[in-house]
């Protein structure tokens, strides 16, 4: 029985390693539009997405605004719209194969870095056996391991570049906060420079005006 789970969990990693249908992640920098295809090989499987704004160019911007997302499908359908999103994870069946698109638009004045990860879910080797009723039962529960293998390096991902995102900003509000001070000192010491200034001149005055 033992010996029987061993090599059940051999297969699925196995299965998860050598299979084509990876997690896809990019990393990129937006100006105003980009786009990205992802070919879906099969009608009906499941396509899960998540980008993460990273970051503005702008030390002073916290891209409050966003991005936008269109997704389309291979007769130019669209699928799904997100507007001024900073970050969105969702997912959608994939009613024809083809080439679907994911475009990004940018309407800051900033460069945008976005972290976007795509990936579909499909067991090929569960297809190729379907018939074989000795194996359905083992060939589910691979597909089922499989597939949450997969929705854990997805989640991962997605963390991680929220993380790396909440790192940036609050070492940005950090930077805002040593400048407001630096600048609340210099005015401040520049205010009681000015107020001994005055004071001097006030009392040379008076003294001036005793003497005579």
């Amino acid at each position: 029985m033992k010996i029987g789970f061993l090599v059940f969990v051999a297969v699925a990693l196995l299965a998860f390693l050598c299979s084509p249908n990876a997690v896809y992640g990019i990393r990129f920098v937006i100006d105003r539009e980009e786009c990205f295809s992802h070919d879906v090989k099969y009608e009906g499987d499941t396509i899960h997405a998540s980008f993460v704004v990273i970051k503005a160019d702008s030390t002073w911007h916290n891209s409050h605004e966003g991005v936008d997302l269109v997704v389309k499908g291979p007769t130019g359908d669209q699928i799904q719209d997100f507007r001024d999103k900073i970050s969105e994870k969702f997912e959608f069946v994939a009613h024809q194969k083809g080439v679907h698109r994911f475009c990004f638009s940018n309407k800051s004045p900033y460069y945008e870095t976005v972290d976007f990860d795509v990936h579909e879910s499909h067991f090929t080797y569960y297809d190729q056996h379907a018939k074989d009723e000795h194996f359905n039962p083992l060939l589910e529960q691979i597909s089922k391991l499989e597939e949450a293998l997969y929705n854990i390096q997805f989640e991962q991902h997605w963390l991680e570049a929220q993380t790396e995102r909440q790192a940036i900003v609050n070492e940005a509000m950090s930077k805002r906060a040593v400048h407001k001070a630096f600048y609340e000192s210099a005015a401040l010491i520049g205010a009681s420079v000015l107020q001994v200034y005055l004071l001097r001149r006030l009392f040379e005055r008076k003294l001036g005006m005793s003497r005579v």
